[in-house]
């Protein structure tokens, strides 16, 4: 019974040791540590793998903390957005190697003599006529001011599998007799007069037939060879007549634009064209304004927070605005659509802003734009395809023209965080506006009339695997895998620091334990040993104690004789 006592005893003056519980009078035993305070104290028994775990669990922690509280990820983003050297941008900007078509298609008159005699004429859109656009950026300069000057190389090459026959015959009106005739209303009698015997004794016609090639890359008339020669150097036009002759080889325009590093907001826009802050095609602002994306890179919309992007078009010598209409997917990456307004061309009653392309001679019309000063005074006009959006009189004046809005608007789908385009089309439609000219003989017939030459698409529908890749990782993969990725960490770097506490903890604990249930031992076995003792001597007395000696004189069996 008593062994009973110390034994509980001894165990519960180690609970109440390692626990801190004061003991059942009140008085404290003696002044003890609480059990934090004892791990720490005693050393907790750490051995060097337990060491080695907790630094490792305490830089998993500080790294996950430090993942998840900056954002690290948008700062590797910026930095390899900004156009410099040996960036991601600057290598998808100078050669974007993305397949960019140009799509051309041509109206061909059915009815040119009907025309003449009053009829509606009556137009077959001919097309597409596609061609590849390999284009990179050459003679590349870096400026202290962060712009960088370059220029564009463009090279066209046909692809006969996605177009039509590009050597058959069109009927379009002849563009070079047609502005002559035009421009001949402002001159004196006599001159008109001389330009029609000219014109009478070559046997111009007004309507010419060509191949889809030769109108829009270059064919050889007199009336623009000599023009070329004998022109002011502002309004002199190329040796050879062609749409889009300007377009292959090396370009002359010299091009500046903001790197980005001075801000986002004008990340990718235009500072300067041959060396001019402004369009010198028109007076007055906005339309002479070039802070307008080249078609490359815009300014992200996640960071300028813009409704509005501008997009500058060479060959209708302006820049255009792209009005934020919604997100898309596009290849399963976010992006952005932009489209364009509908008054964007022509009718400044109802845009104010158009109305700096206004001349003496230009009556605004709506959906029609002149761009006769960068088109060396020819009169050529802008509009969508088909007179898409425009002044209903247009469409009734001609046959054969149907607007379709997915078809003939034009758009764009920009990554809102890197600005990048996914996708883009600009689609326009070049008009010849002409006036009825009665002193040359050989156009007297043709009335005041906007006559459609053609459209054309020019844009990119898909990125090659490399940028879509990039452009996934930033944008998808990198926005989902860093959160996962850092709070990974801080769980596991906490939990291994408190594992390897809760091991010490518990094996701390135990120490007591054994204690006890050695004293528990030795007590017993002192007990044991004890008892043993004791019974042997028992029984050895017992022995001695409870067997009596017999004597022969007390024994039953005898007796006296």
């Amino acid at each position: 019974m008593g062994l009973h006592k110390q034994y509980l005893k001894v165990g519960r003056n180690a609970r109440d040791q390692l626990f801190g519980i004061p003991p059942p009078d009140g008085k404290p035993s003696s002044p003890g540590p609480t059990p934090l305070s004892m791990l720490i104290s005693q050393g907790i028994k750490l051995n060097n793998n337990r060491v080695a775990v907790i630094i490792i669990g305490i830089i998993t922690l500080i790294i996950g903390i430090v993942l998840s509280s900056i954002p690290w990820l948008d700062y590797c983003i910026l930095r390899n957005l900004k156009l410099w050297n040996n960036t991601i941008s600057f290598q998808y900007w100078q050669r974007p190697g993305v397949v960019r078509l140009t799509k051309v298609y041509i109206f061909n008159v059915t009815n040119p003599e009907g025309f003449l005699n009053g009829e509606k004429p009556k137009l077959v859109e001919v097309g597409p006529f596609v061609y590849r656009e390999d284009m990179e950026k050459t003679n590349i300069k870096f400026h202290d001011n962060y712009t960088v000057t370059f220029q564009h190389k463009k090279i066209l090459q046909f692809v006969p599998e996605l177009s039509v026959d590009k050597n058959q015959r069109i009927v379009t009106p002849n563009i070079p007799l047609l502005t002559l005739s035009t421009q001949s209303n402002s001159l004196g009698y006599f001159l008109a007069k001389t330009i029609s015997l000219m014109l009478t004794a070559a046997k111009y016609k007004p309507f010419i037939e060509l191949t889809a090639d030769e109108l829009v890359f270059g064919y050889d008339d007199t009336l623009v060879s000599l023009a070329h020669k004998f022109y002011p150097r502002n309004k002199r036009p190329m040796s050879r007549m062609g749409l889009l002759i300007g377009r292959n080889g090396t370009l002359p325009e010299v091009s500046t634009i903001y790197t980005g590093h001075t801000g986002m907001d004008k990340f990718g826009y235009l500072n300067r064209i041959n060396g001019l802050d402004h369009l010198p095609f028109w007076e007055d602002p906005p339309c002479r304004n070039i802070s307008a994306s080249e078609g490359s890179l815009f300014p992200p919309r996640d960071i300028t927070k813009a409704d509005v992007v501008y997009v500058y078009d060479k060959d209708i010598c302006r820049t255009l605005p792209l009005v934020y209409r919604g997100p898309v997917v596009k290849d399963g990456l976010d992006a952005d659509l932009y489209t364009m307004p509908e008054d964007v061309y022509g009718d400044a009653k109802s845009n104010g802003n158009n109305s700096c392309f206004d001349t003496e001679e230009y009556r605004a019309t709506r959906g029609l734009q002149n761009i006769s000063p960068c088109q060396y005074g020819a009169p050529v006009y802008i509009s969508h395809p088909h007179f898409m959006e425009s002044d209903p009189k247009l469409l009734d004046s001609v046959e054969g023209l149907n607007p379709n809005r997915v078809q003939h608007g034009s758009y764009f789908k920009i990554q809102p965080k890197l600005g990048v385009p996914l996708e883009g089309k600009i689609r326009v439609q070049l008009n010849l506006k002409v006036e009825k000219s009665l002193h040359i003989q050989s156009v007297k017939n043709f009335r005041d009339f906007v006559f459609p030459i053609m459209w054309l698409e020019e844009g990119v529908s898909e990125l090659t695997p490399p940028i879509r890749r990039w452009i996934y990782v930033a944008t998808v993969f990198g926005p989902t895998a860093i959160p996962i990725l850092s709070y990974s960490l801080i769980v596991g770097g906490a939990f291994s620091i408190i594992l390897v506490f809760v091991r010490a903890y518990k094996n701390f604990m135990a120490d007591p334990a054994v204690e006890i249930l050695e004293m528990g031992r030795r007590s017993l076995r002192r007990g044991n040993s004890f008892i043993a003792q004791h019974q042997l001597r028992l029984m050895n007395r017992d022995s001695y104690t409870l067997l009596k000696v017999v004597n022969d004189t007390d024994s039953p069996d005898t007796s006296p004789t």
